[in-house]
């Protein structure tokens, strides 16, 4: 019997299996934080050794993103991957038998940290470039919508699954489930049968990495949209930073940050469940649209308006930014070149991975110096006005899904 639209993706065995590996290794990496957090604080007893362990690990993934998305264009996909997924295997089940054994050491989990997120900054852009490797075109926005709900739905019982095995049996079990989930992800890649990328020339590595800049600088619409990505996430910092403040002084406590940040998993769950049935005619102005309404839990928040009210804005908010990167990552695939995918898709992952922590440094000064309610009021409007103005770029207006089910770039040579 044929599988619904919606779950047609899986009907291919490529993408089958490789949703299968993401799946089970997005369980692993959900036991995770917790578990690195709860690790590092018996380890060290001080919030500046965690903060040591995440500026460092950011830091590396930062610094390898572009170096991997020039590696993941040079070689086959799924063994960058499958790479990534060994070394990151590896230092998961070293810390695992270093917590056991009661020897850890700070330097252990920085050591750690580093060499793990230098790893999967070359998973990311290969893994962003596969994944239309596994699929017909028509329905990658499908596939890229099954695979943001399984993460989704691991997130949403992963920390609280390990925090119960953190309480009763330590860390170190959350890091060896993660080590075992990313040799179940090392299997289903090392089966993959994908067709190779063929034509390509090869040059050094500098000039690979220039070519993958000027096809990011010379493509005006995708340039600018990362631009407004970009300060999509530096804005939300403000939401994460004032959000509990707020919660605590005038909400009631922790419990309502709780239930804040549950709405927003459901809202991540809606999303998806969006992205797997509406596939936009125009895709890249319906989706910045929508993502301009992620400012409302901004503006629920900077009132306060009641926590059923908030909880509301945050659903919406947050399906509206799952709906954007399923339709965003389903898009950009179709209208750039194969052989530069993964140094196109690496520069987006660096634009947003720095932007973030830039506003977390600034929203403390401005909320202290403004107050919280005008600093999350700016916020909101600087999330949403990039989102409104990139429609009128004429690249992203020429964007359009064909009769098919086809992007295309109306006017491209």
């Amino acid at each position: 019997m044929p599988l619904p639209a919606a779950l047609s993706p899986l009907a291919q065995p490529n993408f089958r299996l490789l949703w299968i590996g993401q799946g089970v290794s997005a369980l692993g990496d959900a036991l995770v934080p917790v578990a690195l957090a709860f690790a590092t604080l018996s380890i060290a007893r001080s919030a500046s050794a965690l903060g040591l362990v995440l500026a460092t690990s950011t830091l590396a993934r930062v610094i390898s993103l572009p170096i991997g998305g020039v590696w993941a264009d040079r070689l086959p996909r799924q063994r960058v991957m499958l790479a990534s997924d060994v070394i990151r295997g590896l230092v998961q089940a070293a810390i695992a038998a270093l917590l056991m054994t009661h020897t850890a050491h700070l330097w252990h989990l920085v050591l750690g940290g580093v060499v793990f997120n230098f790893a999967g900054g070359f998973f990311q852009p290969a893994s962003t470039a596969l994944t239309p490797q596994t699929v017909d075109a028509q329905k990658l926005q499908q596939a890229n919508a099954l695979m943001g709900l399984t993460r989704s739905t691991v997130w949403l019982v992963g920390p609280a699954v390990s925090g119960v095995l953190v309480a009763t049996v330590g860390p170190a079990v959350s890091f060896a489930i993660d080590a075992a989930t990313f040799a179940a992800s090392a299997t289903s890649l090392a089966f993959l049968n994908t067709q190779p990328i063929t034509g390509i020339e090869r040059k050094n590595f500098w000039r690979e990495l220039g070519d993958g800049i000027r096809a990011v600088a010379g493509r005006r619409w995708y340039l600018l949209n990362l631009g407004a990505h970009a300060v999509w996430n530096f804005a939300f910092a403000a939401f994460l930073v004032a959000g509990p403040i707020v919660a605590r002084d005038e909400l009631g406590g922790a419990s309502a940050w709780g239930f804040i940040g549950t709405s927003m998993a459901a809202g991540s769950m809606l999303g998806g469940l969006i992205a797997l049935r509406v596939t936009p005619r125009r895709p890249l102005i319906v989706a910045n649209l929508v993502l301009a309404l992620s400012s409302l839990q901004l503006l629920a928040i900077a009132v306060p308006a009641p926590i059923v009210v908030i909880m509301a804005a945050c659903v919406v908010g947050e399906a509206a930014l799952i709906f954007l990167n399923e339709v965003w990552f389903a898009t950009i695939p179709q209208l750039l070149p194969a052989d530069l995918l993964a140094r196109a898709t690496s520069f987006d992952w660096l634009l947003s991975i720095i932007a973030m922590p830039l506003g977390f440094a600034v929203t403390g000064p401005v909320a202290d110096h403004v107050g919280l309610r005008a600093t999350l009021i700016a916020a909101a409007i600087l999330m949403a006005v990039p989102c409104v103005l990139i429609v009128f770029v004429p690249g992203v207006r020429r964007v359009k899904r064909t009769a098919e089910g086809q992007v295309i770039l109306e006017g491209a040579v």
